[in-house]
């Protein structure tokens, strides 16, 4: 007779979790559409049109006219007609269905490199003539498509989160272990480190952390220096679940057990400690990663994380910081509707997987 493993149990209740079960379908669409960022985009997220400032999305269409006089199968988005606003100056944008710039999948476009390693110019959809506006989510204050920017922001907010949460996980696990394992004075000197990072206000402490990183660093410094920041912070909550988890087994049987036969004391914690508690990690990790890229996000929304021309959703969000994107430009929005998602779909996640690895859940 064979006996299911924790994995399989875990999964079957899991599986009963249906908002859960969603939700583990769009984070891994999201992080699909970040692995994949370069092709998925129709354009370089830094190419800028002026004559296009603040256009509007534009619509789909399947049917254009052809030759005869009929209608024939033809992917396209509609053209605009640009007027200008007499009292303000401003060009008006205005969907000229007699215009149409047909689009297609598969598309040949501006060349880029896959992963930073294999050159290539195959878009997953875009514009069978590249010289013709396509904005499907509209453009921004300089004329670069907003749907671009926003696939490959997603690259970097979801990367922040998910090696954030790593190297907290690293830091969790060894400090949260060691106080746990040893108790005793380590264990309080531990949790007294614990308790004063937790008890100096989130949000003033990564503003103070992230303004003092040198204005002169290049973008990359900054974004590594953003995640050694929100590791540096996050990492308590971790610490804490590993330490209670060790507390209570280190007096169970099988610990005491393995400890009389002469087990080394990393070999005790590596292969009989710590698999016990992979499903609790999991769902902290689940948990976490939302905070850190609500951290990221906030940081940079401020001025004070990531910075252009590093793309990112918050950095996208700086956009939004003037009454004309509310009133005239509502899609600049849409990188904040992408963190909605995305934090709530790891939410619902870390909630499926938390009941399914609760043994006592039922």
């Amino acid at each position: 007779m064979q006996a299911a493993g924790q994995w399989v149990l875990i999964w079957h209740k899991f599986r009963k979790h249906k908002l859960a079960l969603v939700s583990l379908f769009v984070v891994g669409l999201i992080y699909l559409v970040a692995l994949f960022a370069e092709f998925l985009a129709p354009a370089d997220p830094g190419k800028f049109d002026p004559r296009y400032t603040f256009a509007p999305p534009q619509s789909i269409g399947l049917f254009a006219d052809d030759r005869q006089g009929g209608q024939s199968f033809q992917p396209h988005v509609t053209g605009y007609k640009i007027t200008l606003d007499v009292k303000s100056f401003r060009r008006v944008f205005v969907p000229d269905p007699d215009v149409i710039v047909p689009i297609g999948f598969f598309v040949q476009g501006q060349p880029y490199k896959m992963w930073g390693l294999f050159p290539s110019n195959l878009h997953f959809i875009g514009p069978l003539d590249q010289s013709q506006p396509f904005f499907l989510i509209g453009a921004d204050r300089l004329g670069r498509d907003l749907l671009s920017r926003t696939i490959h922001g997603t690259r970097i907010s979801m990367s922040i989160g998910l090696v954030g949460v790593g190297l907290s996980l690293l830091i969790g696990m060894t400090l949260g272990g060691i106080s746990g394992y040893y108790g005793g004075m380590v264990d309080r000197a531990i949790q007294r480190v614990i308790e004063f990072i937790r008890s100096v206000p989130t949000i003033p402490l990564w503003l103070g952390l992230a303004a003092a990183m040198p204005k002169d660093w290049p973008p990359l410094q900054i974004y590594f220096a953003i995640l050694i920041i929100l590791s540096l912070i996050g990492w308590t909550e971790i610490a804490r679940v590993v330490r209670g988890r060790f507390l209570s087994l280190r007096s169970d049987d099988f610990v005491i057990a393995a400890r009389l036969d002469g087990v080394s004391e990393f070999r005790l914690i590596m292969r009989h400690m710590m698999p016990s508690l992979y499903s609790h990690i999991i769902a902290a990790i689940t948990l976490a990663i939302p905070n850190m890229i609500l951290a990221e996000s906030s940081l940079s929304f401020l001025g004070l994380g990531l910075q252009p021309p590093i793309v990112s959703w918050g950095v996208l969000l700086q956009d939004t910081q003037n009454l004309r994107a509310i009133t005239q430009a509502p899609w600049l929005f849409v990188p904040g509707i992408c963190i909605v998602i995305a934090v709530l779909s790891l939410n619902f996640l870390g909630d499926g997987v938390r009941d399914a690895a609760d043994p006592y859940a039922k």
